[in-house]
């Protein structure tokens, strides 16, 4: 059984369609990137995959279909969605984010651990832990949404677009961070423009264009395949 299976899964906007009937399987462990250009339905498929978006299809995550759920009975289920724009809670304190992160928690024990993992993988979280959200670099309000969603501990974790608009420098920190993170057993479904950073990092991808999956493979595949290079890696 994978850990996400997913079959025509349709996202419209009224008269437009967003995703057009798309298949994705994630296995546990895995580190999975969906890549295109901008409007080509990744985000969109996100949404509909944690129930934001009304959609069509079936999703199923350990077995279980999660078609008409709430997006927070899902999230109670182990998925979580780093939203594209981060989406903090500005008037909160960094450790008020990274406590609603854990809001369907009761497990105290592990929650402080996983608290003191948050500020280990970034440490700037835990100089600036009394410091209202909103006043933060965007560098810092992307590591404290990615440690926000760690606190929530997901089996699986959606990231969407979380290079867009950072310095190079810190898009390597939020990369690193990301490496690590799969490393510890989270399995990662990525949505990134930058098909570069994307398919270094992952172990398999799916290219999406006009709302439908064109290509999928192990990631090496992807990056030597010449209609890839050519769109989207800009050789």
């Amino acid at each position: 059984m994978s850990l996400l299976e997913v079959k025509g899964l349709k996202v419209a906007y009224g008269g437009i369609q967003a995703v057009r009937g798309i298949d994705l399987v994630i296995e546990q462990g895995e580190l999975v990137c969906l890549i295109g250009a901008n409007g080509a339905g990744k985000s969109s498929a996100l949404k509909g995959l944690i129930g934001l978006v009304q959609h069509h299809g079936e999703v199923r995550f350990t077995g279980e279909r999660l078609n008409g759920l709430p997006t927070h009975a899902i999230v109670a289920k182990g998925m979580t969605l780093v939203p594209e724009g981060r989406g903090i809670f500005a008037r909160l304190s960094v450790a008020e984010n990274l406590d609603m992160g854990a809001y369907t928690r009761r497990d105290v024990g592990p929650v402080r651990l996983d608290l003191n993992r948050v500020y280990d993988l970034f440490p700037r979280l835990a100089e600036r832990r009394a410091q209202l959200a909103g006043t933060l670099s965007g560098g810092e309000q992307q590591m404290l949404a990615l440690g926000r969603a760690i606190m929530a501990r997901p089996r699986l974790l959606l990231l969407d677009e979380p290079s867009m608009g950072l310095a190079p420098i810190m898009v390597q920190k939020i990369y690193q961070t990301i490496a690590e993170i799969a490393r510890d057993g989270v399995t990662i479904l990525l949505v990134e423009q930058n098909a570069h950073l994307a398919l270094q990092v992952s172990q398999r991808g799916y290219v999406m264009e006009s709302g439908s999956v064109v290509l999928t493979g192990a990631s090496q595949a992807l990056a030597d395949d010449p209609m890839v290079k050519a769109a989207y890696l800009g050789e």
